[in-house]
This record gives structure tokens, sequence and C-alpha cells, in this order.
């Protein structure tokens, strides 16, 4: 397999060759290339590099922060500092501060993390003005065929994680894979390890059943009434936001012009890899069942939509009509349809048309979602016009 570079580190290199100089915090899930992109900016780099990682058993403290950072600035000013998993470590960011202010120009440093909740929050309590954020989302469909020559239906069945592409000849193997390799991690080290889960078995069959329900909006007195254990919709709504801030999962409130109705809607789920779904389901269905290949079908394309820099991404129903995304972008309001060759009206998209007259309609079927699935940013299809 050949080497393919990731948008994050063509910002992250022009960035570090910058004289301005602020802490470049680079966050994403689990296996997207983050700790390999970094290495190879390492081993490309001019000057003196020191990389180290939090993602170990026993969790390092604050002193191992300080540590590493006198190591670095050892090595001489200019000294590229990498530090993975950062926020597995008890009060980093108030450590990272200290150290960046003695002397901010000393050493280039660049943060990596895989839970989003508990790295922002670091972020925003202690190091406000200091840092800029870098975004390595899942892989699209572009680098999927570049790297792994895969089609857009493979890549509908087994999402984009790079490692466990040459394992899809032996579908059970995969899925154990997806599971032990890149959901477990994530559930019990990244999520769990970091916040508070009272029932962890709830807590996984929450994930497991937003599986298998992708990109449906489902009340959250639903999902309680098909749960074994017993909670209830406040726990529920905190265990969507904890898969949501560790890039599982996008929670969808409903389109309605006020926040009340937002807030209160029935949220719809979009799986941020389709790899997440088949984990859990066959992903043969994709070849027999035209329904479930319609959902997976709209699951790939909300993940996409959801990578829109600057965008914010909602649902739309009012009762018997529905329109399947909005996308609100630069003051402009896109409501874009799905349609994966399944036989589906447009009522609904004419509906909301007529009750928001400066909106866009969009339709996203099988002649434009390679163009979209394949963009890292698929925002400029929308603002160039390329798209609608």
């Amino acid at each position: 397999m050949k080497t393919i570079n990731r948008e994050f580190t063509d910002i992250l290199n022009k960035r570090l060759s910058e004289n301005l100089n602020f802490i470049q915090v680079v966050i994403g899930p689990r296996q997207v290339g983050k700790t390999t992109g970094l290495k190879q900016i390492v081993s490309e780099w001019s000057g003196q590099t020191h990389m180290v990682t939090a993602d170990e058993l026993a969790v390092p403290n604050n002193e191992w922060i300080t540590l590493q950072w006198q190591r670095a600035e050892q090595k001489g000013p200019g000294t590229l500092l990498v530090i993975d998993e950062i926020q597995k470590i008890p009060q980093w960011s108030s450590t990272v501060k200290y150290l960046f202010d003695q002397d901010r120009r000393k050493l280039k440093v660049v943060l990596l993390g895989s839970a989003s909740l508990s790295l922002q929050k670091g972020l925003k309590e202690s190091l406000a003005g200091r840092y800029e954020v870098i975004h390595a989302n899942h892989w699209n469909l572009k680098e999927c065929q570049e790297y792994l020559g895969w089609s857009l239906q493979e890549f509908l069945k087994y999402g984009g994680y790079p490692a466990a592409g040459e394992l899809i000849g032996d579908v059970e193997r995969w899925k154990s894979y997806i599971k032990n390799s890149i959901i477990e991690p994530v559930l019990f080290k990244d999520i769990m390890g970091l916040s508070s889960v009272a029932k962890p078995a709830l807590f996984r069959q929450t994930f497991e059943l937003a599986m298998s329900y992708p990109a449906r909006e489902i009340s959250l007195q639903k999902i309680l009434g098909q749960l074994q254990d017993s909670g209830n919709v406040t726990t529920i709504k905190h265990y969507l936001e904890l898969l949501e801030g560790a890039f599982l999962i996008k929670v969808l409130q409903k389109y309605s012009g006020s926040e009340m109705q937002k807030r209160g809607s029935s949220p719809k789920i979009v799986p941020l890899n389709t790899a997440l779904i088949h984990a859990f389901n066959d992903p043969g269905s994709m070849d027999s069942d035209p329904e479930w290949r319609g959902m997976v079908f709209e699951s790939a394309v909300g993940a996409a939509l959801s990578s829109v820099s600057g965008g914010a991404l909602y649902y739309w129903r009012d009762g018997k009509y529905e329109v399947d995304y909005v996308l609100c972008l630069d003051k402009k309001v896109y409501a874009i349809e799905v349609k994966s060759g399944r036989r589906k009206n447009m009522n609904g998209l004419a509906q909301f048309i007529t009750r928001y007259k400066d909106s866009r309609p969009v339709i996203i079927d099988t002649n434009n979602v390679e163009a979209l699935l394949k963009t890292a940013d698929p925002g400029e299809l929308f603002l160039n016009g390329k798209i609608l």
C-alpha cells in the first residue's frame, strides 16, 4: 500500500513553518492516521524533535508533561514537541499553559487527542488565545479509493478505517477488528476512562442500538424502551453526547427556527463511519436489502455533511413532511434530500422550500454523491454552487 498524505498534515506543516507560534491541536477519531501523520512530519522535520504519548496503561500525571517539555527544551530552540493523547493526563491544560507561557517561541508544540469533549474542555479552561485546532476527520471516499482501491459500495460497507482495509475478505474477522481494536478502546479508554458513566452496560447498549438506526430520527423514549437495563432520558441524552464527543456519531436536532424546539425534538443519529454500523450488522445486507442500503447511503451523506467547516447540520420534519438534512452555511440554508435509488417523493422538500423561502433545494443521489464523499470539506461544493 502506498503512503498517503492527509489534509490535516498539509495544514499542520504549513502552520509549523510560520513565524507565528500557537500550540497546534489535532483532534479526531482513533485509527484515522493522526499519530502516523505526526510521525511522518517528525521524520521530515529539519530540526530537533521529541514525540511522546500519554496513551499508556498507567496514566501519567502532569509532572510527566513538565519532564517531556524540559527534555524538548534541552534539544534547543525550535524543537518540535509532540504529545499524543494529551487529554488522558489530569489537569493537563493548566500545566501546558504554564510551560508555554514561560517562553512561547522556544518550542513548536503539537498536541493530539481523540476524545473531543475532554480535550475541548481543557482548551477552553486554560489555553484561550494560545492554540489553533486542526480536525483530522474520518477517511473519505477519495482516500479509500486511492489507498485501498475501494468502490463506492465497498466504502458504504466498510467505512474508512485504513488499518482494517486488508481484512474485508473475511467479514467476521473484519467485524472483530472494528469492535475490539477501534470501538472498545474508544468506549473504554476514551470515554469511560475520562467521563462519568454510571451504567457501562447501558452505555454500550445505547451505542449498539444507535448503529441499528443509522440516519433515523428516534425518540429517547423509544431508545429506553429497547434497552435491557433501566435508565432515564437524561442518562441516554448524556450517553449520546459522550459518543458524539468521541467522534462516533453526530446527533442532529430538528430545524425549526426556534432554539427551544430544536433542543426538545427527537434526535436524528448519524454514525460518522459506516464501519461502525456494520460492526453490528451484516455488510452483505447492502447488496440484498435496498431499504438498508438506503439507510446506510443516507448515513454516509450525513457523515460527510457533518464535516462541513463552519456549518450547522439539522434535519426537518413537520407531520408527514420531512427533509433529510438542513445545512446552515455562510448565512444560507440548504434543504437536502438524499435519494439512493429508492422511490422517494419530494413533497417534504417542496413544503420546506415553501415555508423557508430563502432556502435552497439540493438533491444528493447516485449521480453526485461521489463528489460529496470525496471532498475533504464538502462545504466548498455548496458555496461554489457545484452540487446545487
